[in-house]
Parts: structure tokens; sequence; C-alpha cells
């Protein structure tokens, strides 16, 4: 294969649908309808030769381990990162601390978990559409209120793969009581498979351990259809 017929093959934003592009996707449905890697373009806006910006939005969250490790990462680390001018860097840290920010400033603001229903409320517009597997974690405190939203893993959760200590790392570095599990399942179909409880059963045996509760293992799927490992008796008692 040539070099020019290889550059056919380096998509950019414009070259997607309109109806494919963050920002248009942004004003049409919302921002809670994006993904992260689609939120990250926005605030990078363009990616470089060869790789277009949703590309490089991809790569940085593989590269730090999803959203939670992109916000512990230092400026130097992020200039060091291929496509990250100063700029760049300094606009995604503002864009992650300001996040931040405004979770301890507005607790008054926070979203209140009384059910498996509130969690897809919380998190159905985005985990659905994602075409791989996305293990988060909701931290709690003890009025079941949401302190944040944690990316664990993306990629096949199972119990080869999934490590409690990861897990619970978050909850036990920010010392919340109780947290919940959430992954998608591309397919649409949110039955929970043997490997779903087998992770489950692991992580609440972890959680006894850490002190920190498991309250639910819940699974989104397509077409606002979800499950409930807890609501099914499927691993919790």
């Amino acid at each position: 294969m040539t070099v020019a017929s290889r550059s056919q093959y380096n998509i950019t934003i414009h070259d997607l649908p309109r109806s494919e592009r963050p920002r248009e996707r942004l004003k049409e449905f919302g921002p809670k309808s994006l993904s992260n890697t689609e939120l990250i373009a926005i605030l990078l806006r363009t990616g470089l030769k060869g790789e277009n910006v949703l590309s490089l939005s991809s790569r940085l969250l593989v590269r730090f381990d999803g959203l939670a490790g992109l916000g512990r990462v230092t400026f130097s680390e992020l200039c060091s990162e291929r496509g990250l001018s100063e700029a760049k860097a300094s606009q995604l840290m503002a864009a992650l601390e300001l996040g931040r920010r405004f979770v301890s400033l507005s607790p008054e603001d926070r979203m209140v978990i009384n059910s498996p229903q509130d969690v897809a409320n919380l998190l159905m517009a985005e985990m659905s559409v994602l075409d791989q597997e996305h293990l988060r974690v909701l931290l709690l405190n003890t009025r079941n209120e949401v302190l944040s939203v944690q990316e664990i893993y993306v990629g096949n959760v199972n119990s080869s793969v999934v490590r409690p200590a990861e897990v619970f790392r978050p909850a036990v570095r920010d010392n919340a009581p109780s947290i919940i599990v959430v992954h998608n399942h591309p397919s649409g179909d949110p039955t929970p498979s043997a490997e779903d409880v087998s992770v489950t059963k692991d992580l609440l045996s972890a959680g006894a351990l850490l002190g920190v509760e498991l309250l639910d293992h819940v699974v989104v799927g397509s077409g606002n259809r979800y499950a409930s490992l807890n609501e099914m008796g499927l691993a919790f008692k």
C-alpha cells in the first residue's frame, strides 16, 4: 500500500456526517448524551496529522486508564503526549478542575440514588451507546448522594480482568462508605451474564473486607433497558 492510499484512511472530524460530530451532537442532544471521548474532543478542538481529535481523545483515556486516571495526571505528563500542546493540556486540566470544584461547592445539587432507575437515569444516555464495555463506579456518601463517577475499565468486564483493588481504590481514597458498580452491554441486552454475577460476588467479598459497601451492580443495555443484580437477587443476599 502506498503512502497516498494509506492517507485515505485518515478520517477527519469534517469527514463524519454532521449528526456524528461531537459539537453537533451536543447542540442537538445535550452534553449528557456525549461520551467522555466526545467531551474531551470538544475541549481539545483539533487532532494532529494522521489522527483526528476523537482518536486523540480516545488514546488519552486509554493511556491514563479512563477519566479518573486522566484527572490525576500532571501538566508535564499531559504535555509529553503526542498531539497535546501546553494550551491543550491547560484547557483539559482546567475543565477537569472545574468539574471537581462544582461537585465540592454544590452539595445541595448532588443526585441522590434511591433505586436502580436513578442509576440508569444518570448514566443510561451515555453508556447505552458505547461500542465497548465500560465499567464505572458511583461513589456515594452516607446519604446516598453521588460524590463522583469514576471510570475503571474499558474492554471486557469479566472476573479474569476486573481487579477488586482497582474498583474500590477511588472509594478508599475518597473515604466513600458505599459504591454502585455500573457497566454496559454493547449488544444492547442488559441481562446479567454468569461472569457479571461472578464479578459481583468477588466485589461483595472485597467490599466487606475493606469496609466499603457495594449497594448494587447495574448493567446498562439499549432502548432504556437496564438490569439490577441486587433487584434480581443475583449475588446479593
